[in-house]
């Protein structure tokens, strides 16, 4: 493997230059290295079909893709060599850290809000947004530079195109009776899909900056804005393992309310995902040279895909801290009295195991007293 060397200016602090490091290259590496499970065996199965591609190529004259690209052209900023030439520097770096043949046009956009997107069904163009570019520093944002080219080397552009399409779709059909369930149906599908997508992003990211506390700041910086003084990592890491462990069933559903609409993992979630793959045996094996090779993708098994995704789930629920996960093991496990669990859990009952109400008679807590399902430790 050969290395990259890291010292280009951060456009932050005129001037100001960070210490030079030598970070690994990964020649041919397939995007099946990094990518989550779940986005994996979808994607090797979406490459299988016989003439998927076809399909696509004809849909895209149905896609605004060619709008897109000239709405970027006239009213957007194109990074090259005499604009925002320290983002030209990080793409040229991240495409040649992940062996990316093609370099992807990439836009700046007018927006306060901090955000970045590859999409395209030809060919992949990245747009990262105003706010995201005043909010990250040099390392943060080749992280970030580094997700978009992970999209754009794993195919992630053709999905997100039409998942955008779609979504739109859905809200001027909404006014028809029933007219937007089946869209809405598909745009939930890939909505899941591409939360997971994210993840595998993620990881191509930290594949291409090699600094996981700087992958860690940057979601850290889009969660709570450009304050690094006031905000702590770990803390912030906390923050993922509350959330997974705390509350009753109840807030297990209302967790899964409040991410159906995302097309994003929650930030303190990528967070503690990253971190967990960062310490994993699969990233160092990456970082040592052994990873799949892009020309052995076509070889990949849709079988095998699958199994490593259903292993991943499994794997997933048997470790997780989540009420409802430890109801789904109760279940798996043949656990008696299901019904009085989810009935105490749902109704605020003490006991949340499907005892009866408290007997007057008998010494206890009062129904105004906490049951143990919510979130004490």
């Amino acid at each position: 493997m050969s290395d990259s060397s890291n010292g280009s200016s951060n456009g932050h602090a005129p001037g100001e230059r960070l210490p030079g490091r030598q970070r690994r290259r990964f020649p041919g590496i397939s995007s099946r290295a990094y990518e989550h499970p779940a986005d994996r065996s979808a994607l090797v199965a979406l490459r299988k079909l016989s003439g998927f591609d076809t399909v696509f190529k004809a849909l895209s004259g149905l896609l605004p893709e060619r709008s897109l690209r000239l709405l970027f052209l006239s009213d957007s900023v194109r990074v090259g060599e005499q604009q925002f030439q320290h983002l030209h520097t990080m793409l040229l770096d991240a495409c040649y850290v992940l062996d990316l043949p093609k370099v992807p046009p990439m836009y700046v956009t007018q927006d306060p809000q901090p955000n970045a997107m590859c999409i395209g069904l030809d060919e992949p163009v990245i747009v990262v947004t105003t706010g995201l570019v005043e909010l990250l520093d040099e390392e943060e944002m080749r992280a970030v530079v580094g997700h978009e080219v992970g999209h754009a080397l794993s195919g992630h552009a053709v999905y997100r195109t039409i998942l955008l399409f779609l979504t739109n779709f859905a809200v001027k059909v909404a006014w028809i009776p029933l007219g937007n369930v089946a869209i809405m149906a598909i745009v939930t599908a890939l909505r899941e899909w591409f939360r997971k997508s994210e993840l595998s992003a993620d990881r191509a990211g930290l594949l291409a900056g090699q600094d996981v506390r700087a992958s860690m700041r940057g979601l850290m910086k889009i969660a709570g804005g450009n304050h690094l003084h006031e905000m702590n990592v770990d803390a912030f890491l906390a923050q993922a393992e509350e959330y997974e462990a705390g509350g009753d069933l109840r807030d297990s559903v209302l967790k899964i309310m409040n991410v159906l609409p995302r097309s994003h993992p929650f930030t303190t979630v990528r967070a503690a995902e990253l971190k967990k793959w960062a310490e994993s045996r699969d990233f160092q094996r990456i970082m040592d040279g052994h990873y799949p090779r892009r020309e052995e993708d076509k070889d990949a098994s849709v079988t095998d895909s699958f199994r490593e995704s259903a292993n991943h789930y499994a794997e997933s629920v048997r470790a997780s801290k989540d009420p409802l996960m430890g109801l789904v093991r109760d279940i798996a496990g043949g656990a008696g009295d299901i019904g009085g669990r989810l009935r105490d859990a749902f109704t605020g009952r003490p006991g949340g195991s499907g005892g009866s109400p408290k007997d007057p008679g008998k010494p206890g807590k009062g129904p105004e007293e906490p049951s143990e399902g919510d979130g004490k430790a």
